[in-house]
């Protein structure tokens, strides 16, 4: 198979449309498979009670807010202004990571391949990587855990510019049908995206489409899947929505802040309905970094509501509410 034909070789059933992309680096074949049953992965009938619910609990947040939630089961969904563009934050080292993966599945980069770090790397602030000395080498695999476990920026910055930098990036979220999520930083020509959105761009459905596609091994390989999976599913940052998930529960997620701009999404491995949840706030009044953020707040009483009405046997109950 000719390099580049990378994103994308798991086919199955008979309902598959095949669509064929060129640009300047290689040639990507992106399969969508569209499934005739209950939970197909762009199904968007509307769960009405539970979008009542959630449209009368964020009625009065101070700020700008995008919600998407579906049951992966059967593919009901709620979609608050869920295709509004918000920043991304930190929630772009997702994006990051598909542009890495694609990369080590077409032998350009290898999993377990060991990286030189440079003091040039650093980007100022308390990220791990950063009080690394020059010259001290770090295998790639322990970058991607930085970038997506304790959201280390150096590490992110780094693997951004081994993805092909956000320019490749982005034609990798272009192929694959997203047209807001996006790297801004260190791209030639959004300046002025990066100047309103910051270090990337999104919106609450295409975020959540994009986590769901790798639930499912939609996107360059099941194996490339699997192993983004375990690397989602180890967040240290657990105080707000994952917060209100019992431990037992497997759970990917990622989630994003600045100072007015507090989002996350996560999916949910439930045991009898799994569904992700995306949350996106911009131009937030409440700016404040301890727990009772107006935004953290709602993001915990979101996810408690989403929890019990998904699973509402389950009597576990969260030590912080």
């Amino acid at each position: 198979m000719p390099p580049g034909f990378g994103l994308y070789e798991h086919l199955k059933g008979s309902n598959e449309k095949r669509i064929l992309i060129m640009n300047k680096k290689s040639v990507l074949l992106i399969v969508f498979v569209f499934f005739a049953g209950r939970d197909t992965l762009f199904a968007q009938q509307t769960d009405k009670k539970l979008k009542a619910k959630l449209e009368e609990v964020v009625s009065g947040f101070k700020g700008d807010i995008g919600i998407y939630v579906k049951n992966l089961r059967t593919g009901k969904v709620v979609a608050i202004n869920a295709d509004s563009v918000f920043p991304t934050a930190s929630i772009v080292k997702v994006p990051i990571l598909l542009g890495i993966m694609d990369k080590i599945h077409r032998s350009e980069l290898h999993y377990d391949s060991s990286l030189v770090y440079k003091d040039s790397l650093l980007y100022a602030g308390s990220d791990i990587l950063g009080s690394f000395k020059t010259d001290e080498k770090i295998a790639l695999k322990k970058v991607i855990m930085l970038m997506l476990t304790t959201s280390d920026n150096t590490a992110s910055l780094w693997l951004q510019s081994l993805a092909g930098t956000g320019t490749g990036i982005n034609e990798i979220m272009d192929s694959l049908g997203l047209k807001y999520t996006r790297v801004n930083s260190r791209t030639p020509g959004r300046e002025v995206n990066r100047a309103q959105y910051g270090w990337g761009q999104t919106s609450p459905s295409e975020m959540a489409m994009l986590f769901e596609m790798i639930y499912r091994n939609k996107v360059i390989s099941p194996a490339a899947c699997e192993r983004m999976l375990r690397c989602l599913g180890r967040n240290f940052w657990d105080a707000e929505a994952l917060s209100q998930i019992p431990p037992y529960i497997e759970v990917f997620s990622k989630n994003g802040a600045v100072n007015a701009s507090r989002s996350e999404v996560l999916l949910v491995n439930a045991i009898h309905n799994p569904y992700i949840f995306s949350i996106f706030t911009k131009n937030n009044k409440d700016i404040s970094w301890g727990e009772t953020n107006e935004a953290w707040v709602l993001t915990r009483k979101i996810s408690r509501i989403l929890w019990e009405y998904f699973e509402p046997k389950d009597k576990w109950e969260p030590g912080l509410k």
